[in-house]
């Protein structure tokens, strides 16, 4: 019996050591690069070629930031701001008109994370 338990104890061990073994979840954690800020607002009536701006988190890799408009690539203009991380720049597509549209974003952050926003304006001529 003493024989039995004493084997029952050393498995009981053994086994709680494997569990605990592999657990470190955080060191695999995604911290996705986040998007802020939107000008202009959220379903705002807005001309052609007007220009658009928001923030990236600071964790941002901002060569990776691709801005997409009804799926029409836009040049950006991105500028570090400290903490904030960055400022990010475009102008609408002049070819763009009477139409509801998204500012998509795309982007990369540290560990491979991937992270995509936007929002949708109203396009007038």
């Amino acid at each position: 019996m003493k024989l039995n338990f004493f084997s029952f104890f050393i498995l009981l061990l053994v086994s709680s050591n494997s569990w605990a073994y592999g657990s470190s979840s955080s060191s695999k954690a995604c911290a996705k690069p986040e998007f802020s800020q939107f000008i202009p607002a959220e379903n705002s009536s807005i001309a052609a070629g007007s220009s658009f701006s928001f923030f990236a988190s600071a964790n941002t890799y901002p060569t990776t930031i691709k801005v997409t408009v009804k799926g029409l690539p836009v040049e950006l203009s991105i500028t570090p701001k400290d903490a904030v991380g960055f400022l990010v720049k475009g102008t609408l597509p002049k070819s763009l008109h009477d139409d509801f549209a998204r500012i998509s974003i795309n982007a990369e952050a540290q560990k491979n994370c991937k992270g995509d926003g936007g929002w949708l304006v109203n396009i007038t001529k």
